[in-house]
């Protein structure tokens, strides 16, 4: 990861913010590399969660022409099928692409901001937990803007600043752990970011030119098995999973004793875990 200096940088070189977000990009999609099998199999099922509001908020139905952004391993997409739209998909990782199209969705790989469809191609646009996931989220906003027609729909769900208790359990057990997160771990440029609450992600989308844009906090506890929610920091994961198996080996065996001491205070009954969590989801309009 590079840093900005306060120097001027070369002519051939791209000014320290591009570099920054260049290296943002490029460590998320290292990040989702082969781990769509451990993503299905852990984290998949918690992002499930707001597909129903999600769907709600964009105004998906019979017939309606929509694109599901950073599909994964298809989940939206699959419910807004089941609705009767009319769907196509997308994902950056080509592993989740084609785990979106062996279930029978029309999936491309494409990478916010610039992705493979036409000016004003769809009534509805979702993207489920994604914008967390781009270097440049007002430039993405503004493709998924032009992929919208006139009167279109989008609909945006992502993680908020407040955090359930069960969001921390895996970062509370490698802190207990002495695990030291690698220096590689994706970290937005600050001139990129923007306020993780349901007013910031409303401000977002107005300042890419929706209107009637409003957001609110989803609350939910997932219920998840102790070895299914271990799973996914060991199969590498998302964040946490590249501090988990960065670590050496003794650290790993002190970090999921800690996760196994730390897992009692969620547990609702033999090996379930009830993990409290709190996301945004934000929609609006194109003119």
């Amino acid at each position: 990861m590079t840093s900005p200096e306060n120097t001027t940088p070369p002519a051939d070189r791209p000014p320290p913010a591009t570099d920054a977000t260049e290296a943002f990009d490029a460590a998320e999609r290292d990040m989702w590399q082969g781990r769509t099998e451990a993503y299905a199999g852990s984290f998949a099922r918690l992002c499930a969660h707001p597909v129903g509001a999600l769907l709600d908020a964009a105004g998906v139905g019979e017939g309606t022409r929509v694109l599901d952004v950073g599909t994964g391993t298809g989940t939206a997409a699959v419910a807004a099928r089941a609705r009767g739209a009319r769907v196509s998909a997308v994902d950056a990782d080509a592993g989740m692409v084609a785990a979106a199209r062996a279930r029978g969705l029309d999936a491309r790989t494409g990478v916010l901001p610039e992705l493979p469809y036409g000016d004003g191609e769809f009534d509805a646009v979702v993207g489920n937990f994604v914008v967390n996931h781009v270097g440049r989220p007002r430039a993405a906003l503004a493709e998924l803007h032009r992929l919208l027609r006139p009167g279109g729909r989008i609909a945006l769900t992502t993680w908020s600043a407040r955090r359930g208790a069960g969001q921390d359990l895996l970062g509370r057990a490698c802190e207990a752990g002495g695990a030291v997160p690698p220096a590689y771990l994706p970290r937005l440029d600050p001139a990129q970011d923007w306020t993780r609450t349901a007013d910031g992600l409303a401000e977002l989308l107005g300042g890419a030119g929706f209107v009637g844009a409003e957001a609110v906090e989803l609350t939910w506890d997932h219920r998840a098995g102790v070895e299914e929610w271990w799973s996914a920091a060991a199969g590498g994961v998302a964040t946490i999973g590249l501090i988990v198996t960065s670590q050496d080996p003794g650290t790993v065996v002190r970090i999921r004793r800690e996760y196994e001491r730390l897992s009692a205070e969620h547990t609702v009954s033999e090996g379930q875990l009830a993990l409290p969590h709190i996301a945004l989801l934000g929609s609006g309009r194109r003119p």
